[in-house]
């Protein structure tokens, strides 16, 4: 098998209408995987598709660059296509009529993906794009892209096939500059950053188009690509003498705290494609202006982005999303070690309120009743399931304040983590929950981003992402959790509990409908242990009425994160981001082993969609299980525990409705609002969800 880029199987010309962009995708995925270079057609079709949605990749002079770096990539490869008639991609001017596929492995080596970045650079010369246009062969095709990418045998500018030639794209004349692009009667003088989700051909088109830009408009440009195999950062020398910066992204700047102070503009990498020169006109505008944004010592934006950037809807998306991201590692060593605490050869169900200190006052050369074939509580086994069950609650403590501290990262970049960090835990102090790490971190990365905004002396700028801001930001978020959201918490989880206490009387289905609400709303938070406490404080009275709480407790936890993960995984696959279908993997496991929290990134990326779900499936599940009088002796444990649960049947019924419920439901609410031309349900992708312990 070659293992050249491109080959003239890969080639198509004139193809006829094959339908929307969806199709001519899927078409070169086919073609990807019919010669070797790929695995799976409809995974590579998946990653390129989500790529497509988050950004369509169309660009003006009748091309598009759909692109994925993909799992199911074995040989970076280019597929292309020249289509009569052309194909809308969301391209400005019309529809393209030159699509490349860019597939590159999931870990691509730096060498493949500069080779394929050669291809997006050279996308910017008409004498490129007019070649591929009177190319009459595949052959011809695959010897232009040859030297394009630098794997031709001959010396750029030589001839292909077909007599075509790409000379090496020559620098633009320096205009004359005009009066308003200059400043202090000297040229002005511009540094950019360019880069894109994927780092692969967007990145450096922009980064291209803003150089060619430069010149032409009279300024001195230079532009730092950050593409995926790396980047080069410019000299502090050159970006201190910038006069402004652009920042063309569609991911966070790396180091951003570089440009502390410049005046910025600030927008998305396709913008930097199409619209250089307008880029360059409000840099020079921004330079200018005294109260322009500015790039704060935090390395966040100083000032309100212009309306080219992401809506504040998609920015707090982004914002939340950073802080789950970061949280998961927590939740799912934590979890799963909490789950294998509960394993009947370790410390079995009742550890998880009899352990006590048997991990902390023992070692395991001076247990008391040591035995390695003693039941619990003695024994090898049960010193084990103690060390695991205090492993994973305290990695489970760090939920909340790596949530909000990364979600105020996301927010005012490393000035943010530590209060953060401090008004999470400020939230479980005051037994918040989840909703209390949400509201800290963004008070937290707000007020870190506020205090960081205003232009300081070089010689505190220093002290700033250190001490200064950590200090103010946790003061102010800190404070205000403890001084003003306190009190309504604590009043709230009392209210919740005499409710619950209320209602012990009451019809069971109901009860059981209502206590599944109050597992699946907050997924850890207030809501949702209250109600747990509720079940577990029960358990002394050692009533029928006690068991069968704790069982609709038990399967409606279950539920959220089972269900995340049938949806993901399973049903609709391309409905979910990679991240998300990874965490649907997860879920499985956490699910089955009553970590609610396994729910959590679904229910922060999609909380309008996720979180009625979950309540609708939470509710059938605990509704059921009091119908069928299910009743659990363990506080913990879902599947581990089965020995404890009677009817096992009723259990598996309830819980097998209430998740099939919330996944149907899920998929339905997605598809509703699925884009155009997306691609049908059945091979969609998932993304797995840690989860935490719902207790």
């Amino acid at each position: 098998m070659s293992s050249k880029t491109i080959t003239p199987e890969l080639v198509s010309l004139d193809l006829g209408s094959v339908g929307d962009k969806s199709a001519v995708i899927r078409e070169l995925a086919a073609r990807v995987v019919s010669q070797g270079r790929a695995t799976d057609t409809e995974a590579l079709y998946t990653d390129a598709w989500a790529r497509e949605q988050k950004d369509e990749t169309g660009l003006p002079g009748g091309i598009a660059i759909p692109h994925a770096k993909s799992p199911s990539v074995t040989i970076p490869t280019l597929a292309f296509a020249r289509l009569e008639p052309g194909v809308d991609f969301g391209a400005p001017d019309g529809p393209a009529d030159l699509v490349f596929l860019i597939a590159a492995p999931a870990d691509a080596a730096e060498a493949h993906l500069a080779v394929l970045s050669k291809l997006a650079r050279s996308l910017m010369t008409e004498e490129f794009t007019a070649g591929l246009r009177a190319a009459k062969t595949p052959e011809d095709v695959v010897a232009l892209v040859d030297e394009a990418i630098g794997e031709g045998n001959g010396e750029t500018g030589a001839s292909g096939a077909s007599g075509a030639s790409i000379p090496a794209p020559a620098e633009p004349a320096p205009a004359p500059a005009a009066e308003g692009l200059r400043i202090d009667g000297r040229r002005a003088r511009i540094v950019a950053v360019t880069s894109c989700a994927t780092g692969i051909a967007h990145t450096f088109m922009a980064a291209d188009a803003l150089t060619a830009a430069g010149p032409k408009n009279g300024v001195e440009l230079v532009v730092e690509p950050q593409g995926s195999s790396g980047y080069q950062a410019l000299p502090q020398s050159v970006i201190d003498a910038a006069d402004a910066v652009i920042f063309a992204n569609d991911v966070d700047v790396r180091e951003e705290a570089r440009f502390a102070g410049k005046p910025v503009v600030r927008s998305t990498v396709k913008r930097g494609i199409e619209q250089p020169d307008q880029l360059i006109a409000e840099a020079i505008a921004v330079a200018g202006d005294p109260k322009g944004a500015r790039v704060s010592a935090s390395g966040a934006s100083a000032s309100s982005a212009p309306a080219e950037t992401l809506s504040w809807g998609a920015n707090l998306k982004r914002i939340l999303l950073t802080g789950v991201s970061y949280m998961i590692p927590f939740v799912a060593g934590g979890g799963l070690l909490i789950a294998l605490s509960f394993l009947p050869f370790l410390g079995g169900y009742g550890i998880a309120l009899a352990h006590g200190d048997s991990g902390m006052n023992n070692a395991v050369y001076t247990l008391t009743h040591f035995a390695i074939w003693n039941l619990p509580p003695e024994g090898l086994g049960y010193y084990l399931g103690a060390i695991a069950f205090e492993i994973g609650s305290v990695s489970l403590g760090f939920l909340v304040p790596a949530l909000a501290g990364y979600i105020a990262f996301a927010i005012a970049d490393r000035p943010g983590i530590a209060p953060g960090f401090v008004a999470g835990a400020i939230a479980v102090f005051m037994n918040a929950g989840f909703l209390g790490g949400l509201i800290g971190g963004l008070l937290a990365g707000y007020a870190a981003w506020l205090i960081g905004r205003p232009a300081v002396p070089r010689w505190l700028r220093g002290l700033m992402p250190v001490v200064i801001i950590p200090l103010g930001a946790s003061i102010i978020a800190s404070g205000l959790m403890l001084l003003i959201l306190g009190a309504p918490i604590a009043w709230l989880m009392t209210q919740l509990t005499s409710f619950l206490n209320g209602l012990s009387g009451a019809g069971a289905i109901v009860l059981g409908i209502i206590l599944g609400l109050m597992m699946c709303f907050d997924l850890g938070g207030p809501v949702n242990k209250v109600a747990y406490a509720f079940a577990v404080a029960g358990l002394a009275q050692q009533t029928d009425a006690s068991f069968h709480i704790m069982a609709a407790v038990m399967v409606a936890g279950m539920v959220p994160p089972l269900g995340m993960a049938l949806a993901s995984t399973v049903l609709y696959r391309r409905g979910f981001t990679e991240v998300e279908r990874e965490n649907g993997a997860a879920a499985w496991l956490l699910g089955a082993s009553f970590i609610s929290e396994g729910a959590i990134p679904f229910a922060a990326a999609d909380p309008l969609r996720v979180i009625p779900a979950n309540l609708v499936g939470g509710a059938v599940a605990g509704g059921l299980a009091m119908a069928f009088s299910v009743s659990s002796r363990a506080p913990h444990g879902g599947i581990f525990v089965f020995f404890a649960i009677d009817p096992v049947w009723g259990f598996l019924v309830a819980l097998a409705a209430g998740t099939l419920v919330t996944a149907l439901l899920v998929v339905g609410l997605k598809r509703l609002a699925a884009p155009r031309g997306a691609a049908p349900a059945a091979e969609a992708v998932d993304q797995p969800v840690p989860a935490t312990v719902a207790a």
